[in-house]
């Protein structure tokens, strides 16, 4: 540390200046890079995050009705065999057109053929028959046919218990 003093020392009173300022701005470009950066951009991801969950919570606020009546949606039972159950609730749903077979599969659950039937639909009745029905889908193949949205499908049931 001595032999740096003595060197800015030995300099002239213009050298000597230039030293600091030279000093002066690599203190500011450290703290600069060292010190505001980071911070900024630990200030922009917070920013980013706290935008994220206000859309969320305006999203749950416009959808609080939906969520809370589909949130204490229970599996109904109506006392029909899964069978029965599967073929009405295909029929209600639109896919009676499509339904090439309906059978069992294993101890309780079933099987069903479906042929040309809309993937929509056939996601819809699939869900319903999951979420208010209690039957879980042990497997499901599903084919494109040559028009589009159109599929044909082999799905297999069991019940939830």
């Amino acid at each position: 540390m001595n032999k740096l003093r003595q060197w800015y020392e030995n300099l002239t009173e213009r050298e000597q200046r230039v030293v600091a300022g030279g000093g002066a701005a690599l203190a500011i470009l450290i703290l600069f890079g060292a010190i505001l950066v980071p911070l900024q951009s630990a200030v922009s991801t917070a920013t980013k995050k706290v935008d994220t969950k206000r859309a969320d919570l305006e999203w749950m606020r416009a959808n609080q009705q939906s969520i809370l009546t589909g949130s204490t949606q229970l599996p109904v039972d109506t006392g029909e065999p899964p069978m029965v159950l599967v073929d009405r609730v295909a029929r209600e749903a639109g896919l009676g057109s499509a339904l090439r077979g309906t059978g069992p599969s294993g101890t309780a659950g079933v099987r069903v053929q479906l042929e040309a039937a809309v993937f929509d639909t056939l996601m819809a009745w699939l869900a319903t028959l999951e979420q208010q029905h209690a039957l879980m889908i042990e497997s499901v193949t599903i084919d494109r046919t040559a028009k589009p949205g159109v599929v044909n499908a082999s799905v297999t049931f069991a019940q939830s218990h």
